[in-house]
């Protein structure tokens, strides 16, 4: 009995060798495929910065910015950020999930698009983060003055990266009146040229887009906490009037 006891004791413990053996490897073999990769990506980045400094300084019309490359183990995806569209240009469109206080909205044939809003004036908010003390103090201002900019006949649109859900529960608990739009890729914020690649999330930008889908006023170092940010941008929406 005691030989069998031993013994079993022995199997055990080799088995719980091999198991961190194999677990040990898995993560050396990921490492070592992460790595070079890691280090291509920002050998391009810093190549690509390099060349568009010395086309600049050469004189002449200003390069386009460089499609920015995000490498991965098994693929490469190209990003390009635009530029963000001027006043007088059409405004990108774009179809993503949203939530409001009551309700997600997820499936593709009910989610926000801006072409849906034609006829009204859409404030198009990009934000950094749900949850963030600049965040909340912009949402908020735009909640307690939601019923004067209603009357103006605009209806405000907050994005960010964040999913759904806490957008949902944000909403709810800042009570606001306002879908909050989900581009959890930044796909959409890439497209109007206010996605900050280095932080990963959104610079906080304004657009106001007029009835017909046209970019009537921008704002793209919008500051939170200046009461003079919101008071432009509700002249230019008394402008559209």
């Amino acid at each position: 009995m005691k030989r069998k006891l031993e013994v079993s004791a022995i199997e055990s413990h080799a088995a719980r060798a091999l198991a961190l053996l194999c677990i040990a490897l898995i993560l050396s073999a990921t490492l070592a495929a992460t790595l070079p990769v890691k280090a291509d990506a920002r050998q391009a980045t810093q190549a690509a910065t390099r060349a568009t400094s010395a086309s600049g300084a050469g004189g002449g019309t200003a390069p386009t910015a460089p499609a920015i490359t995000t490498m991965r183990a098994s693929a490469t995806v190209a990003v390009n950020t635009a530029a963000a569209p001027k006043v007088g240009d059409a405004a990108p469109d774009f179809r993503l999930p949203y939530a409001t206080q009551e309700k997600i909205f997820f499936d593709q044939k009910e989610q926000m698009t801006l072409a849906s809003l034609r006829g009204k004036n859409v404030i198009l908010a990009f934000y950094p983060a749900d949850w963030s003390g600049g965040c909340t103090k912009e949402v908020c201002t735009l909640r307690d003055t939601f019923a004067e900019l209603s009357k103006l006949n605009a209806t405000v649109l907050g994005i960010s990266g964040d999913y759904v859900f806490s957008h949902q529960e944000w909403a709810k608990h800042h009570n606001l009146q306002f879908p909050l739009v989900s581009d959890h890729k930044h796909e959409v914020a890439r497209t109007y040229g206010i996605y900050d690649e280095a932080s990963g999330f959104n610079k906080r930008s304004v657009f106001l887009i007029d009835k017909n889908g046209v970019v009537r006023y921008t704002n793209l170092a919008f500051k939170a906490g200046e009461q003079k940010d919101y008071e432009a941008l509700r002249a230019a929406l008394q402008k559209l009037q």
